[in-house]
């Protein structure tokens, strides 16, 4: 995994993705929608040199991601990891107060871009080097545990994420990509809130190594980030 890129790259499980790819020795393109305001990745690409490009991508942007091949292509040539982290949670919606507005941009953020991405990216991670494409959900996209009508905007897109991962896995198998997808456990971040019980970066480590050992036989699944399968 020598030539990575990482969505919502600027703060929390995102940074701490790219932090650990850096480590590694990996080549990383970091996706943020403000890149003037990424100090901590500013920090990281004069400590790293060429290693470390940042991109400013509003994942919510058709034309942010039309454009994102080129970008890609320029500073990695191919793509071995692509990691979509992006995402959004509309805290305090309860039955009665769910709005459209919120819906609209969780279902754009957390389900479509994903997809939209992975599309666009199919033709470098199709040159990639055992390719990989991890999408973080959370235990709230899974309609099997489903026990309360909290954060709806963001569980009904989490769930929508997943049955696009499981089509995903589908139709890339054949050009070797394994697509997967993952809950990183209940982080310590701005979503995830100070009460959280693991660090971004332990979440991190742990998903990356367990993209890391995925094969062929764990494209389209749904797996926590100690590598438990959970229900869809």
């Amino acid at each position: 995994m020598q030539r990575c890129l990482v969505t919502g790259a600027n703060r929390g499980l995102g940074l701490a993705f790219v932090g650990q790819l850096l480590e590694r020795g990996a080549r990383v393109l970091a996706c943020c929608r403000d890149p003037a305001r990424a100090n901590v990745l500013g920090a990281l690409a004069a400590a790293h040199g060429d290693r470390l490009a940042i991109h400013g991508l509003d994942v919510a942007d058709p034309d942010a991601i039309a454009a994102l091949p080129n970008a890609a292509a320029r500073h990695l040539q191919r793509i071995d990891l692509l990691v979509n982290n992006a995402g959004v949670l509309v805290s305090g919606e309860r039955f009665g107060n769910v709005k459209a507005e919120a819906l609209a941009e969780s279902f754009a953020v957390n389900a479509s871009a994903p997809l939209l991405i992975t599309q666009a990216l199919a033709p470098l991670l199709a040159l990639g080097n055992k390719p990989r494409v991890l999408c973080v959900t959370s235990q709230l996209g899974s309609i099997a545990q489903a026990s309360s009508f909290r954060t709806i905007s963001y569980a009904m897109s989490k769930a929508a994420l997943n049955m696009a991962v499981k089509r995903l896995a589908a139709e890339l198998a054949p050009r070797g990509i394994v697509v997967l997808t993952v809950h990183p456990g209940w982080v310590k971040t701005d979503m995830g809130g100070k009460s959280a019980t693991l660090a971004p970066a332990d979440s991190a480590h742990a998903l990356l190594n367990l993209v890391e050992r995925a094969s062929m036989d764990d494209a389209g699944k749904f797996l926590a980030y100690d590598g438990a399968e959970l229900p869809w």
